[in-house]
């Protein structure tokens, strides 16, 4: 067998209906759509509709809410920060903010601050300047002798 006798096994595909190409081909006038009727026009698509069934989206309770006043923050773990530092990515002797961790591509987004997760290990001796930390994240960074100061996330009160 050579490159140029390899063939698809027969009838494993067909030819594609060109429809409304006149009555001699049996789909033309109509395409194969019936007559008239929203269903007969082009571009529609009844979405949710389910022929008169209560849809799915109405048989599903409603769930949860969005928080407006709530802070989503970028996470990051030691472990992570260690592995930038090792790679030269990061510097240790400079103060690691969400600026530094932006750049050293550790995160994509500041969002409203970073905070650090405390999976991993961390062996350098580093500055944070962060919006938050977990608790076992602060015990591991006091153990390691590095520093960190916990940023005030701007949070309107009201009243």
């Amino acid at each position: 067998m050579k490159l140029n006798e390899i063939r698809d096994n027969e009838g494993s595909s067909k030819d594609r209906i060109r429809v409304g190409r006149g009555i001699g081909s049996g789909k033309g006038k109509t395409g194969g759509r019936g007559v008239k009727g929203q269903k007969a026009r082009s571009g529609v698509a009844i979405n949710g509709f389910e022929g008169g069934q209560m849809p799915i989206y109405r048989r599903l309770p409603k769930r949860g809410f969005n928080n407006i006043f709530g802070s989503e923050f970028a996470v990051v773990s030691l472990g992570r920060i260690q592995t930038a530092i090792d790679a030269k990515k990061l510097d240790a002797s400079a103060t690691i903010d969400a600026a530094a961790l932006k750049a050293a591509g550790v995160i994509r987004r500041v969002k409203d601050g970073v905070r650090i997760l405390a999976d991993g290990e961390l062996t350098s001796k580093v500055a944070f300047e962060v919006a938050g930390a977990s608790k076992p994240a602060l015990e591991k960074i006091e153990k390691a002798g590095s520093s960190i100061k916990l940023l005030a996330v701007a949070v309107e009160a009201s009243e």
